[in-house]
């Protein structure tokens, strides 16, 4: 459906039409006005309330039990920045729809709001009632790799004993999920290492959209001695520059401009040449 949305004309639209468009009785228009109001970050008090008013929609609802418009509004509200929101997004992880779920997590990791943990960690423990399995293979019960990267990203190092598991999981990108989360996780930079060096590994497997889900992870960690394997993964050029914008914005937190780390310039001197 966002592909979809992305190959129309967005220029046409408003703000003031968006925000018209998400209180229509038309439900595609509804559907399509949270999608921009994310896609361009705008930043509109009434746009914020009438989003989180949408994570509780019951008019667009699919056969099997869906809410697509619930999941485009969580989507958009993590990328517009505020945290009004986080009550109603906690509030989204116990909706039946997986895909909810799946955005609320990721939505409250872009927030950086901790008080989320606590839900989070419920979801990943499978503790709440009521949620529905992911409606196709691998018929997750619950959407594990976007609460991993949840908690990885806010921090959450009170979560490590319940995230080590995962790293057994039976299916990769959830392993790759908690190895990112543990690199963020772990105090001890040479034990956090083996996380990323297990990222690397998988930047070789035989699956594409395998090394594709590692590059995301490391690109998401930062962790710089990925930089020569990402730009010699076998995968689009694309994919490995945004991978390695991610290591370099870490080498930026870490020695701010005008001062330029070895790190930094070893990751934009591989991007030259993939450009």
């Amino acid at each position: 459906m966002n592909e979809e949305f992305a190959s129309q004309d967005d220029n046409l639209l408003t703000v003031e039409q968006a925000i018209a468009n998400l209180q229509s009785e038309d439900l595609g228009l509804r559907m399509y006005a949270a999608w921009w109001l994310g896609r361009f970050r705008v930043d509109d008090p009434t746009a914020i309330d009438i989003l989180i008013a949408a994570l509780n929609d019951e008019d667009d609802r699919t056969e099997i039990g869906g809410y697509p418009l619930r999941r485009n509004a969580a989507r958009a509200l993590g990328k517009l920045g505020d945290r009004r929101a986080v009550p109603a997004l906690i509030e989204a992880l116990a909706c039946s729809d997986f895909y909810v779920r799946e955005a609320a997590a990721q939505a409250l990791e872009m927030l950086g709001d901790l008080s989320g943990v606590p839900t989070l960690l419920g979801l990943l423990q499978n503790q709440i009632p009521g949620t529905l399995p992911a409606p196709e293979p691998p018929y997750l019960v619950q959407p594990f790799d976007a609460i991993l990267e949840a908690l990885g990203g806010l921090g959450a190092t009170e979560t490590l004993s319940q995230v080590r598991p995962f790293l057994d999981h039976e299916v990769p990108r959830i392993q790759y999920a908690a190895a990112r989360a543990m690199y963020q996780l772990t105090a001890n930079p040479h034990e956090a290492s083996q996380y990323g060096d297990r990222l690397i590994q998988a930047l070789s497997v035989n699956e594409l959209q395998l090394r594709r889900t590692a590059l995301a992870d490391l690109g998401a960690i930062g962790y710089l001695a990925a930089a020569k394997p990402i730009a010699e993964t076998l995968a689009e050029n694309s994919l490995k520059l945004i991978s390695l914008k991610g290591l370099l914005e870490k080498q930026l937190e870490l020695s701010p401009l005008p001062n330029l780390s070895a790190g930094a310039i070893e990751v934009m001197a591989l991007m030259d040449q993939l450009l």
